[in-house]
């Protein structure tokens, strides 16, 4: 069966494969970073229930319920997305955790020294993808127990054509070499919900939700341009707990990317 859900609308493509959006394309013009190309292996994630790595605080997160076992970005992307609605224009994926329910840790033993994740709350999260006559239009949908601390991060992965991409994000333009100088630690655009990537041909992506930014990239051909809620190396990683939201009934979040023709 194949998993892959193409969207199209005018001259926009989109293809999603089990939640990962890898391809966005626009009068043939590729805007995502495609898998198998250097820099990193996914197109697309999210970071949930937290932002940043914990390594440092022996994989363990403060919450009201108690300490969490969680490793970079969260158990979130560890588990896979089902797919509940379709058609041309609109896909939706959905994830539903129970608290408590240990998550396999897939960077156990090589890149990390914790084998089981866990989160003392329930929640349901829904993703959903659609073109629209202004652009692409992603909807971040959270629900679960009430009072559940939680930060999300979207992390899309852009492929870069030219030798010298700017990145505007109001008055500020960030060059490609600044964000390969900063490395793993991305770096912070902070009370923002708009930025400009400027390249071969121009994508902005504006937020909703979210309020800042983060850049990363360790090579020249691919930018991760990601919306978050909280610019995780603000603290110390024992005191990641203070990026904390507090979920009430849901939360939403929305990020849209609109190109030029």
């Amino acid at each position: 069966m194949n998993s892959i859900v193409q969207l199209e609308l005018n001259d926009r493509f989109v293809a999603i494969e089990e939640g990962e959006l890898i391809s966005f394309k626009v009068t043939d013009h590729e805007f995502i970073h495609q898998k198998g190309s250097p820099g990193w292996s996914s197109s697309d994630t999210e970071m949930f229930p937290i932002i940043g790595p914990v390594n440092l605080a022996g994989f363990k997160v403060q919450t009201p319920k108690g300490i969490a076992v969680q490793d970079q970005h969260g158990h979130f992307r560890q588990m896979e997305y089902d797919l509940i609605f379709s058609n041309s224009t609109k896909a939706t994926y959905r994830k539903i955790y129970v608290a408590g329910t240990a998550i396999k840790n897939s960077k156990y033993p090589k890149k990390s020294n914790v084998e089981w994740l866990d989160w003392p709350y329930s929640f349901e999260f829904e993703k959903s993808f659609e073109l629209t006559d202004s652009g692409l239009e992603i909807e971040f949908s959270i629900s679960g127990d009430k009072g559940m601390p939680f930060m999300l991060g979207y992390h899309p992965n852009f492929k870069i054509h030219t030798e010298n991409p700017i990145i505007h994000a109001g008055k500020r333009q960030i060059t490609l070499d600044e964000v390969l100088v900063v490395g793993s630690r991305a770096l912070e655009v902070s009370n923002c919900d708009m930025v400009i990537l400027k390249d071969k041909k121009e994508i902005t992506i504006k937020t909703e939700g979210f309020g800042h930014f983060m850049c990363w990239t360790e090579v020249e051909n691919m930018v991760c341009i990601e919306p978050i809620s909280f610019y995780p190396y603000a603290v110390s990683q024992e005191n990641l707990n203070n990026g904390f939201q507090i979920l009430e009934d849901s939360a939403h979040f929305k990020v849209f990317f609109r190109t030029k023709s």
